[in-house]
């Protein structure tokens, strides 16, 4: 019986010793599960949505050694109303309304600062489609009806052959992916393990075997597809996405401080919503679009590409919201009209005519209740009508 004992003791000694050694082996991947599967707890989120460097892998945006553009301050005004109660149960974080390249509100809540560096989410997507413009008129790719394994040839086979770069920029390529983010087991949340554990987002892209319609015929968010779009930018230049965007489009805007992408396990740029800065280089970013691609005199991005960018051609359903290559154009919009959006509370609203946008960021953990995005559009429509 003493000899069994002892044997069992040494089994579970070793079985100890083995878990400790498995622990401090894969420490870091298990220390950014951990941060995963908390980063949008209650108690942490506020804080998770300005340090995601703190949880992920990342690279830097480097903003340039040139002098910073300053955003100058036009007349206060009051905000109507109304406005108060949707900041607290929307869980804003910061506010900033600009018109006429000058900043006529600013304020930030839930103990966020103006240095926060805060997670775009899905406003990231809009960033690249302005970086693709640019190298489309340069000539790096050649059409957006080119197959998109033409520039990722790792996509053969693959539930993206056979798709064009245009059907992933309007998000209409067909590939079945479960964007429920409430579901543990989704696409979305498996993508999500697979960058919190140092895996590879083209190894998942290429691993999509079906799709539920052809290509161009239905419009579906699926965010995988920016992640393509991604793959096309670096297949045809032979560059990562946050050297270009950083050198092309960053750097010219003369931001106030140094940006970051989270990172996939080979560094590749989790270009689909991992860019993270302050609100108000979201801000300057935002009125460089605003003013049709130029800042300070140069013309960064093409206008007719923005033109194009954020006219509805993708096939959304008659009445609902509607789509460009990778902006969104809300219902009944005027012309000039469109924004960028982000999960949990992320926007940059536009509205041309007024000469006017709108950066809110948030971290609202009802943001998939209905209504709430309708609202959310009608209180910038409110706030810039106050104007």
């Amino acid at each position: 019986m003493r000899t069994l004992l002892k044997w069992v003791l040494r089994i579970l000694l070793m079985l100890v010793l083995a878990a400790v050694v498995v622990g401090i082996w894969k420490r870091e991947e298990i220390q950014r599960l951990m941060a995963v599967n908390s980063l949008f707890a209650e108690d942490k989120i506020v804080h998770n949505f300005s340090h995601m460097n703190e949880a992920f892998k990342t690279v830097d945006l480097p903003r340039g050694k040139g002098p910073t553009s300053e955003l100058g301050y036009g007349t206060g005004f009051d905000l109507p109303e109304g406005t108060d109660t949707w900041i607290e149960d929307r869980s804003v974080t910061s506010l900033l309304v600009m018109q006429g390249g000058q900043i006529r509100f600013e304020e930030y809540y839930l103990g966020t600062t103006a240095e926060d560096r805060r997670i775009s989410w899905s406003v990231a997507k809009s960033y690249l489609s302005a970086l693709f413009g640019i190298l489309l008129a340069e000539g790096a790719i050649d059409s957006l009806d080119d197959p998109v394994v033409k520039y990722a040839p790792k996509l053969e086979g693959s539930a993206y052959e056979g798709v064009t770069i245009r059907n992933v920029l309007n998000m209409a390529s067909g590939v079945t992916f479960d964007e429920d983010y409430l579901d543990y087991n989704s696409d979305i949340n498996r993508m999500g393990r697979v960058v919190a554990l140092g895996g590879e987002l083209d190894n998942f892209a290429a691993s999509l075997q079906d799709s539920f319609t052809a290509p161009g015929e239905t419009w579906q968010y699926v965010s995988i597809d920016t992640h393509v779009v991604g793959m096309v930018v670096r297949g045809a230049t032979g560059r990562s996405v946050a050297e270009l965007l950083s050198e092309k489009i960053l750097q010219p805007l003369g931001l106030e401080h140094d940006g970051y992408y989270v990172t996939d396990g080979a560094g590749v740029a989790f270009v689909l919503g991992g860019l993270n800065f302050t609100t108000r280089d979201y801000a300057r970013f935002g009125q460089m679009i605003l003013q049709n691609g130029t800042y300070d005199g140069q013309q960064l991005v093409p206008a007719d590409w923005i033109a194009e960018s954020v006219w509805p051609s993708a096939p959304t359903a008659s009445g609902k919201i509607g789509y460009g290559y990778q902006w969104w154009i809300p219902v009944g919009a005027h012309e000039g009209e469109f924004l960028a959006r982000g999960v949990y509370g992320q926007y940059i609203y536009f509205d041309q005519p007024r000469d006017m946008l709108i950066v809110a960021t948030g971290a609202d953990r009802r943001f998939r209740d209905p209504g709430v995005n309708d609202a959310n559009i009608e209180m910038f429509r409110k706030i810039a009508q106050s104007l």
